[in-house]
């Protein structure tokens, strides 16, 4: 199942562009050019990056992704 997680890779500021851009398999810059005229016209890029930066949890590392610090969880 995939997840939308914060990008630790591709960001700019907090990631959130680079993670929603991963997430739908589109280019990160068009994902922040949407926000930067949603920003523009009313602010409502604005708001919409920071409720995000709050709720998507940020990528984890890989040691966690592949369990090589935590032994008990292999199989």
């Amino acid at each position: 199942m995939k997840r939308l997680y914060r990008s630790r890779k591709d960001r700019m500021i907090a990631g959130v562009c680079g993670g929603v851009g991963e997430y739908l398999g589109i280019d990160p810059t068009l994902i922040r050019l949407v926000l930067l005229l949603l920003a523009i016209w009313g602010g409502g890029g604005v708001l919409a990056y920071l409720i995000a930066w709050i709720v998507i949890p940020e990528e984890p590392l890989e040691e966690e992704e592949t369990g090589a610090d935590r032994p008990w969880l292999e199989e």
